[in-house]
């Protein structure tokens, strides 16, 4: 699986509070040559990385435990970089100016979220 998507020279951040979840996405990506921001289980943490490297890429839970939260996704959006979000929730709960973002639907497994980065970053997602 990992051998035909080839994610080498891209540096994703993850965040996501699920424990298990993030570990397997980051073994899942390191897997496809990625290298690793996180897993950051808060938007916080997440904020004062991105202002010491810059990603190229980002997977993003939109619910840390305290609701759901745009601000990350809005400061990577601004900043160009490409992001996906993991979630539980309906589409109708991402606002409109975030609405083409790809959304994965949770339970996901990491193969998907690695397919779904390398299309992205190719463009045709």
């Amino acid at each position: 699986m990992m051998g035909q998507t080839d994610l080498a020279a891209q540096t994703v951040l993850i965040v996501e509070d699920d424990y298990y979840l993030a570990f397997d996405t980051a073994e899942a990506l390191r897997g496809a040559g990625a290298g690793i921001m996180g897993p950051f289980p808060t938007e916080e943490k997440a904020m004062a990385a991105i202002r010491q490297e810059r990603p190229t890429a980002a997977v993003l839970d939109i619910n840390l435990g305290n609701g759901p939260s745009f601000d990350l996704a809005r400061l990577l959006k601004e900043r160009g970089v490409p992001f996906l979000f993991l979630t539980g929730y309906d589409e109708e709960i991402i606002p409109p100016d975030l609405g083409d973002t790809l959304r994965l639907q949770k339970p996901v497994a990491p193969r998907e979220i690695v397919a779904s980065l390398a299309r992205r970053r190719q463009g045709s997602a």
